[in-house]
């Protein structure tokens, strides 16, 4: 997600021990994680989606829980290191990925275009010309770019850890995993669903779509043209498609039939597609039940900010929650807020223990509080703590 943003067959037993065994930096293994509860009773489709082997977004369990860019907790995110072991630690959704174009027009999965702190292209001192001052979205950014590199170029650099003063354990595998194409991501998900028995789900963001449009690298037909090319364009098929444009989103419901989520930062904030076009509406007018009923029109959920669904005080303490789930639920949306993660920092300040920036919290005190607000899902970092929690929550 955006750098708009701030976070039954195994028992319990079994799903501790994989905790403790992804926090250790093991390798995943451990098939078969599927959640335990079911949306409406239904069970996840096997077969390719070309195939039409499941129910779409009814299929999937509640709450969800999204591998926010894979496993990033435990691996660089966005490569397919992580991706993976989101799969095996229980993931329902691979958030794979965020897409940004190459300079001849492939699709790649990187946070950002701009790519100094996710690879070792500092390192790279054939490229070091290309390092260059922009604005993206009215911010002056420096560093290098994905639309100024071919495939062939970006293909000879190598992840690494994009927070390590909070993962210093990722940084064990920085230069292990190559940047992933978004063609490569949908054979990927092809390849895990006939290996694992089971429909595996994606969930990719358009970054900064305007940006890249003007620059004559529109994002939604790229996207559009390889779902209809690997039959996943359809209402049905496991990629949800997200973007914090509602343009974007409007866009693509004109291009394919895809679950679509529209992405929403702080209430104050203004997407970049309305600042362009002289909208002078913030999220905070699209959390209001006529902005929700809007988006319904064109999409089939939204993706908030936790803060928006349960707001913080001066101190950081989560305060009462606010009317959106219930809201958006009256529209027909569905809510899947972001981003859960197990490090202090990233925590509510009452459910922090100690000050250490890499020690984690009481995290499942928080998926607690948060799942009771009735949300259908979550994004998170760390999939097996979410499934954990959610084990928990749907026990209670």
């Amino acid at each position: 997600m955006g750098t708009q943003r701030p976070n039954e067959g195994a028992s319990g037993t079994g799903r501790r021990a994989l905790l403790g065994a992804a926090v250790l930096g093991a390798g995943g293994a451990v098939l078969g994680m599927a959640g335990s509860a079911r949306a409406d009773g239904a069970r996840p489709g096997g077969g390719q989606e070309g195939q039409g082997g499941h129910g779409g977004l009814k299929s999937l369990p509640k709450p969800t829980i999204v591998g926010h860019r894979g496993a990033s907790g435990y691996r660089p995110e966005h490569t397919f290191g992580s991706y993976q072991l989101a799969l095996d630690l229980g993931a329902d959704i691979v958030e794979a990925g965020d897409l940004v174009p190459t300079k001849d027009g492939h699709l790649v999965c990187r946070h950002e275009p701009e790519i100094g702190g996710t690879t070792d292209v500092a390192d790279h001192p054939e490229f070091a010309d290309r390092k260059k001052t922009k604005l993206l979205d009215g911010v002056s950014t420096t560093g290098w770019f994905t639309e100024d590199f071919t495939l062939a170029e970006l293909k000879t650099l190598r992840a690494v850890e994009r927070i390590p003063a909070n993962r210093p354990h990722n940084t064990l595998y920085n230069g292990r995993w190559e940047i992933p194409t978004f063609e490569e991501v949908l054979k990927w998900q092809d390849e895990q669903t006939r290996e694992r028995g089971k429909q595996v789900w994606i969930y990719p963001e358009l970054k900064h779509p305007t940006y890249f449009r003007k620059q004559g690298l529109p994002l939604e037909e790229r996207v559009a043209e390889l779902l209809r090319r690997h039959r996943k364009d359809r209402r049905t098929s496991p990629v949800i498609i997200q973007s914090f444009e509602p343009t974007s989103i409007e866009r693509l419901d004109k291009l394919v039939d895809n679950p679509l989520v529209v992405l929403l930062s702080s209430a104050d904030s203004r997407p970049w597609d309305f600042v362009e076009t002289g909208d002078p509406r913030t999220v905070a007018d699209l959390v209001k039940p006529a902005g929700l009923r809007e988006i319904a029109s064109y999409a089939q959920g939204i993706g908030p900010t936790l803060d928006l669904v349960i707001p913080r005080d001066a101190k950081g303490n989560l305060t009462q929650p606010t009317a959106l789930v219930r809201d958006a639920h009256q529209a027909g949306l569905i809510l899947h807020p972001w981003t859960m993660r197990n490090e202090n920092p990233f925590l509510p300040a009452n459910f922090r223990k100690g000050t250490d920036a890499d020690a984690y919290g009481d995290v499942f005190g928080a998926y607690k509080v948060y799942f009771a607000t009735g949300i259908d899902g979550v994004f998170t970092d760390q999939p097996d703590t979410g499934v954990l929690a959610r084990e928990d929550f749907v026990g209670d």
